[in-house]
C-alpha cells in the first residue's frame, strides 16, 4: 500500500476485481496529465500511478457518471437514472471530449436522454479515462477536459494454445429495488481473440426518506461480440454491439424513455511501420428512440398527448502516425464523423397532428491535429493543434392540418430562412510538468478551444423544452448564425506523495467567448407580440428563450488527497469548487456544482477493507436569473461500504449509503415534472434514501 502512494499520477482505483486482462490504459509519459478510475481488472502497480483505495465505491446507482462525479472536478446532472451527464468543472454535455471505449457519436435525442455513457452500463466497464483539464487534441474536439469509458477484453494470451477468461459481476440495491448483472467470456491465443459480452439492469422507483421518487425505474440490456486478429504484423480489431433500453424515467424532463435502440460497429487496425506507428479505424452508430409524456406519468387530456419519435446516425473514421522526431513522439492524424439527426413530434390519438421539430439535420465534421510529446529543456511536455471544418444543414420543417396555426407559421419562415452554416474551429494545447523530485512533480497547461454550435442550439424552429438536457423548463429557439465558443484556458497545479501522504491540488481559469446561452427571446419578456412568444405560450411557457452568443468565466480549484496512518487507517479526500459567471452581464452560469467536500477513513486489511464516508455539500445560492434557476441548500451525508476478497477471482462488496436517511437536494439533480410519487411538481428532485448494496464479482 505504501510503496503504492509514493507514485505521483491519477489512478483512482474502485471495485477491483483481480484476474480479467487489461492492457496499460494511458501512456507513462502522459501519467500527469490523466485521472483514472478502475472499475474492474488487475491492480496497476506501476511507479507512475496513484492509487487512492478503497478500491470499491458505493453501489449508488446503474450509471458510470455516479463514479465519475466521485473524482476533483467531477459532477453528474441527475436527468434520469440512466441519463446522468457527466459535468466537469462547470461544463457538461457536448461541450466535454466524450467517449465509449475511444468511440464517439451523436446522442439519439434532442434532450439527451441518452448522453454518451448511457452507452457504458458498469458491468462491462474496465476503467473510465478522465482527461486532466482539457483533452490532447489528439483525442478529438472539444471546449475542455474529456472521459473515456473503456470496456472489457480478454486480450491475446502469449502462446499458441488457446486459453478462457472471464469477468462477470451481479449487483443488487434496495433503495430502487434493483438489478445489474453482466459482464464478458472470452477465449484468446497468441494470434486471435474473441469475447462476448452482455449486460442486463432493471430497476424500480428510488425511494427517499419522504416517499418514493415517481418515474424513476429503467430497464436497460446490451449484448455483443469483440474479435481480433493479428495479421501481416498488425492487428485488427471488430467491435459490435446491440444496446436496448426500455421504459426508463425522467422525470426533470416533460418525456420519458420509451425505448432507445442502439447499434454500434467498428472496425480498426493498428501496425507498426519500422519506428512509426499506423492506427486507423472505421465506425457506425445508430440510434432509433421513443419518448412519451403519457405511459411512465400522468397522462395529459388526449389532446396534449405527445410521442416524439428521434434518431441519429453516425459515420466516423481515424487515421494516425506516430513517429519519433525532435526527441519526442510526434503523432499526425485526421478524424471525420457524419451525424445525421431526425425528431417528429405527434400526437397517438390523432394522425393529423405531427410536427417535424428537427428535420432531416447533418453535420459534418472534418479535422486534423498534429502532437508532439517530449522534453523541452527540463520540462515534460505535450504540444498539440487542431483545426477541425464544420457544416451544417437542415431539411424542411414539416407540420400536420391538425397542428395550430402559429407553429405552423413558424415551420414556414424557418423553411424561408438559409438553413446551412460552416464553421472552422482551432484548438492550441500546450501541457508541462517537471519530472518527479522528491515524490513532487508540478505541472501547468495553457489552451485555446473552441465548440462548434450543435444542432438543437442552431434549427430549433419551434419552441419546445428540448435544450440538450438543460432541464430548466424553459423554451427555447435556434439561431443559425451562432459562432463556435472559444476558451482560453490556464491552469496550474502540483502532485505530491510520500510514503504517508498524497496531495494533487489544482487551480483553473476559463475565459469563453461567445459562449452559448439561452437568452430572453425579445426586448419585452412576458409581452406576447410575437409568433414565437404566442407559440411558447401555449406550451405552458410565456417567456421563452433564444440561444445565443455571450461572455462567460469559469474558475475555482479541486484537490484530492489522503494520509496514511500506521497501522490499518487510512484517510482519503477530495475538494472541488468551481464557479461560472457572465461576463456580459450580471448573472450566473446554470447548473453550476456548489462547493463539496468528501472524506473516507478506510480499515485495510491485506484480503478486506471497511470505509465510512461522509460528504458535505455548500448551499448554492450563485444561481442563474436567466434560466429560473432555484437556489439549493447545503447537506451532508454518511455511507459505509466494505468488501472482502473471498478467495483469487471472488470478491463480495457491501454497504449502506445514506446511513442516516438523510433528505437532501443535490443542486445538479433537476426540477420534477411527473406528476407520479411523492416530490411535489416543479420541486428540485432529492437524493436516494437510506439503502443496502451487495455486488459479488468474478474474474478468471
Amino acid at each position: 500500500m505504501k510503496n503504492l502512494l509514493r507514485s505521483g499520477a491519477g489512478l483512482i482505483a474502485l471495485c477491483a476485481s483481480a484476474s480479467a486482462t487489461l492492457a496499460e490504459p494511458t501512456d507513462k509519459s502522459e501519467a500527469a496529465l490523466v485521472d483514472m478510475i478502475v472499475v474492474t481488472g488487475p491492480r496497476m502497480d506501476d511507479a507512475k500511478v496513484l492509487t487512492i483505495k478503497p478500491e470499491m465505491a458505493p453501489f449508488e446507482g446503474t450509471d458510470v457518471t455516479h463514479l465519475i462525479a466521485r473524482t476533483p472536478g467531477g459532477g453528474r446532472i441527475a436527468n434520469g437514472e440512466l441519463s446522468g451527464q457527466v459535468a466537469y468543472r462547470g461544463l457538461f454535455g457536448e461541450r466535454l471530449n466524450l467517449r465509449v471505449d475511444g468511440q464517439r457519436f451523436a446522442s439519439g435525442g434532442p434532450n439527451m436522454m441518452d448522453p454518451a455513457f448511457h452507452y457504458a452500463p458498469p458491468p462491462l466497464i474496465a476503467a473510465i479515462k478522465i482527461d486532466r483539464g482539457v483533452s490532447p487534441v489528439s483525442e478529438g474536439p472539444g471546449l475542455a477536459g474529456g472521459v473515456d469509458a473503456i470496456f472489457k477484453r480478454i486480450d491475446f494470451d502469449l502462446t499458441e494454445a488457446w486459453g478462457g477468461g472471464y469477468d462477470v459481476s451481479l449487483s443488487t440495491r434496495t433503495v430502487d429495488e434493483s438489478l445489474s448483472m453482466g459482464g464478458i467470456v472470452g477465449a484468446a491465443n497468441e494470434r486471435f481473440r474473441f469475447n462476448l459480452l452482455g449486460a442486463y439492469e432493471e430497476g424500480d422507483d428510488t425511494e427517499f426518506s419522504d416517499g418514493i421518487i415517481g418515474g424513476s425505474g429503467f430497464q436497460r440490456g446490451v449484448y455483443g461480440l469483440v474479435a481480433g486478429a493479428k495479421l501481416g504484423g498488425g492487428t485488427l480489431s471488430l467491435d459490435m454491439r446491440r444496446q436496448n433500453t426500455g421504459p426508463s424515467g425522467n422525470p426533470p424532463f416533460p418525456m420519458d424513455i420509451v425505448f432507445v435502440d442502439t447499434d454500434f460497429a467498428r472496425l480498426s487496425y493498428e501496425a507498426p511501420l519500422g519506428e512509426m506507428t499506423l492506427k486507423a479505424s472505421v465506425n457506425y452508430t445508430d440510434v432509433s428512440h421513443l419518448m412519451d409524456n403519457h405511459t411512465q406519468r400522468p397522462a395529459p387530456a388526449m389532446m396534449m398527448t405527445r410521442d416524439t419519435y428521434a434518431d441519429a446516425t453516425t459515420h466516423g473514421g481515424q487515421i494516425s502516425l506516430t513517429m519519433p522526431a525532435w526527441g519526442g513522439d510526434f503523432k499526425l492524424g485526421m478524424d471525420s464523423d457524419q451525424a445525421d439527426h431526425n425528431s417528429r413530434i405527434t400526437n397517438p390519438y390523432n394522425a393529423e397532428f405531427y410536427v417535424g421539430a428537427f428535420p432531416k439535420i447533418s453535420i459534418d465534421r472534418l479535422g486534423g491535429f498534429a502532437q508532439w510529446t517530449g522534453k523541452v529543456g527540463g520540462l515534460n511536455a505535450e504540444l498539440g493543434l487542431r483545426v477541425d471544418s464544420y457544416e451544417a444543414r437542415a431539411g424542411e420543417a414539416t407540420t400536420g392540418p391538425a397542428v395550430p396555426e402559429g407553429a405552423a407559421m413558424l415551420a414556414s419562415s424557418f423553411n424561408a430562412r438559409g438553413r446551412t452554416a460552416n464553421d472552422t474551429t482551432y484548438d492550441v494545447v500546450a501541457r508541462v510538468w517537471t519530472q518527479e523530485s522528491k515524490g513532487l512533480s508540478w505541472r501547468a497547461t495553457l489552451a485555446r478551444k473552441e465548440n462548434a454550435p450543435g444542432y438543437i442550439q442552431r434549427f430549433a424552429w419551434l419552441p419546445t423544452p428540448a435544450s440538450g438536457g438543460l432541464a430548466d423548463g424553459n423554451t427555447y429557439v435556434g439561431d443559425v448564425a451562432l459562432n463556435p465558443e472559444t476558451a482560453w484556458i490556464v491552469e496550474s497545479g502540483f502532485d505530491y506523495a510520500s510514503q504517508d501522504f498524497y496531495l494533487r491540488p489544482t487551480i483553473f481559469w476559463r475565459q469563453i467567448d461567445h459562449y452559448i446561452q439561452g437568452v430572453p427571446y425579445d426586448d419585452t419578456p412576458g409581452i406576447i407580440d410575437s409568433t414565437v412568444e404566442m407559440v411558447s405560450d401555449m406550451n405552458g411557457d410565456p417567456t421563452p428563450l433564444t440561444w445565443s452568443n455571450v461572455n462567460a468565466r469559469l474558475y475555482g480549484f479541486d484537490v484530492d488527497g489522503g494520509y496514511d496512518f500506521a497501522g490499518p487507517l487510512r484517510l482519503d479526500g477530495v475538494l472541488s469548487y468551481v464557479r461560472g459567471e457572465r461576463r456580459d452581464i450580471d448573472d450566473n452560469l446554470y447548473r453550476i456544482a456548489p462547493p463539496s467536500l468528501m472524506l473516507g477513513l478506510t480499515w485495510e486489511n491485506e484480503r478486506w477493507s471497511a470505509t465510512l464516508e461522509a460528504r458535505a455539500v455548500a448551499r448554492q445560492h450563485e444561481v442563474s436569473v436567466t434560466n429560473s434557476e432555484a437556489r439549493s441548500p447545503a447537506y451532508a451525508t454518511a455511507s459505509l461500504y466494505g468488501d472482502v476478497e473471498v478467495k483469487e477471482g471472488v470478491r463480495l462488496s457491501m454497504g449502506i449509503e445514506n446511513l442516516f436517511d438523510t433528505h437532501y437536494r443535490d443542486h445538479l439533480s433537476g426540477y420534477n415534472r411527473n406528476g407520479y410519487g411523492d416530490v411535489p411538481l416543479g420541486e428540485r428532485l432529492p437524493g436516494a434514501g437510506r439503502g443496502l448494496f451487495l455486488r459479488l464479482s468474478l474474474a478468471g
